[in-house]
């Protein structure tokens, strides 16, 4: 099937924005063995279209090309940087629906949720627009009278940009929005379950005219471990920013890795407000997100009322095609996620677990007619050790373990080698404080089960990640160089 026809097909207003080949210096092309990877929709199983499946050879011709238009593009000024950003934001909004219609057909997420991460997504650009124009040095008052001391910022070089498929456009655009902002040029590897969104935004910020070679992206499957080390290890490449798994992470720098995010709630909290947080928190994108709720630990005296309203709270969703107005959850990524999720639970009811509502997955149906829908689940009295409080899930389950103190739960909570965000809920003032500086995690929501916005510092600690992406985050893509004027 041709590009435009799949596009028409798919219900896009603007069919260009379909793209089905790899951008590299500025051109639009395949694999030169004419190597194709097959892109499904997850919640039918249809096939969406084709995109290249490169190699070793496209990549490096990619990093060629960006190291080339890092020539010129490092010596635009700010200025420059700043209104081909904010002309980009402005495709992003004028193109939201297709945008956010593209999210859904190769992700699964509803379409409302598909929306907002466009929106999400191209905040991240709105604020670095902003932020290349204050990528200020400082003089630096020196103990010498004949010398004056003096840094400025440059870009660092060529950036490989490593995303996952759980947020294919906002993945791309925290770690893109920075660099260009910055003046670094760019090769962007989305992953191959879900390709079309980068290459809509690749499309776009053509369209807002970023140089040919700024942004080059190279899409693949078969050659990711090759693909995967030559946007590492060439010698062109001065920045790896990556989002993705731990075990993968760690062979990389500038990460944002795996989360298993605590959930707490005390006794005193708002009950309410605790279950409508754990719902926003944990079910989102049905669980497939780094900073979703895993591990929720619900103190003794609020155990029941809080367990009695949440399976109630998720006896009311309503699984299917994303693309369905009453859906709320969607699919998993694909057959794979299924089985680790029934993995946890099942190892979870082994060990004493109570299963409130849901525990298996879904056949297919006319509403969910792929077999990669799991039925939103809530467990109780999951055991500390259970597969499910040590391994992040991605899936959507809640788990709820039962706690008696302070002291102990915090305990549990940071009783794992990552640390990415974590939750609590408490109307204690002095509680409030004492928990939030004593999780190991970078990121905290109190009373919050949503933190995630462009203005923040994101990122982890412990094995979550080294770096900080949104608010701070153009600093990781600059270098700072010191200069002495002497001589005065």
């Amino acid at each position: 099937m041709a590009s435009s026809d799949a596009a028409t097909k798919l219900g896009l207003k603007d069919p260009t924005l379909f793209k089905t080949q790899a951008l590299i210096g500025g051109k639009w092309l395949g694999a030169k063995d004419e190597a194709t990877i097959k892109v499904f929709n997850p919640a039918t199983d249809e096939e969406l279209g084709t995109v290249p499946d490169l190699g070793l050879s496209e990549t490096q011709e990619a990093v060629e090309a960006a190291a080339a238009a890092f020539k010129t593009w490092s010596r635009t000024t700010a200025k420059e940087r700043h209104d081909i950003l904010k002309n980009f934001y402005a495709l992003m909004q004028e193109h939201s629906e297709d945008l956010a219609r593209i999210i859904t057909l190769e992700n699964g997420k509803p379409l409302a949720e598909a929306k907002g991460e466009n929106a999400y997504s191209s905040s991240f650009i709105e604020w670095f627009a902003e932020e290349a124009v204050r990528t200020y040095g400082e003089h630096i008052p020196s103990p010498f009278p004949h010398i004056r001391n003096i840094t400025i910022k440059q870009p660092v070089g060529v950036v490989s940009i490593l995303t996952p498929w759980n947020f294919p456009s906002a993945m791309i655009t925290r770690k893109l929005g920075a660099a260009l902002a910055a003046g670094c040029t760019t090769v962007i590897k989305p992953a191959s379950e879900t390709p079309f969104s980068a290459l809509a935004l690749a499309e776009l910020a053509t369209r807002a005219q970023v140089p040919p070679g700024v942004i080059n992206v190279v899409t693949t499957h078969q050659h990711v471990s090759d693909v995967g080390r030559e946007l590492c290890e060439n010698k062109e490449v001065r920045k790896v920013t990556f989002t993705g798994s731990t075990p993968v992470a760690k062979m990389l720098v500038s990460i944002e890795a795996g989360g298993n995010a605590p959930f707490i709630v005390f006794d005193d909290a708002d009950i309410d407000a605790a279950v409508e947080g754990a719902i926003a928190c944990k079910f989102r994108g049905t669980g497939q997100t780094c900073v979703c709720a895993n591990r929720i630990y619900v103190q003794a005296g609020a155990f029941d009322e809080f367990a009695s309203k949440l399976a109630d709270k998720v006896s009311q969703f309503k699984l299917g095609n994303g693309l369905d107005g009453k859906t709320t959850h969607g699919p998993l990524i694909h057959s794979k996620a299924v089985d680790k999720v029934k993995r946890h639970v099942d190892d979870a009811i082994q060990r004493g677990a109570q299963i409130l509502i849901g525990g298996e997955a879904v056949a297919p149906s006319s509403t969910t007619p792929s077999s990669n829908f799991f039925a939103p689940t809530v467990l109780a009295d999951v055991p500390a050790d259970a597969l499910i409080n040590t391994e992040e899930t991605f899936g959507p389950v809640a788990a709820l373990t039962k706690f008696n103190t302070e002291e102990e739960v915090v305990k549990l909570a940071n009783d794992t080698d990552v640390g990415l965000a974590g939750y609590f809920y408490s109307r204690d003032v002095g509680r409030v404080w004492r928990v939030a500086e004593a999780l190991e995690v970078g990121m905290v929501g109190t009373n919050t089960g949503l933190i995630s916005q462009a203005v923040i510092p994101f990122g982890g600690v412990k094995e979550s990640g080294l770096g900080r992406e949104g608010a701070h985050g153009i600093d990781e893509y600059m270098n700072t160089k010191y200069i002495a004027f002497g001589g005065l």
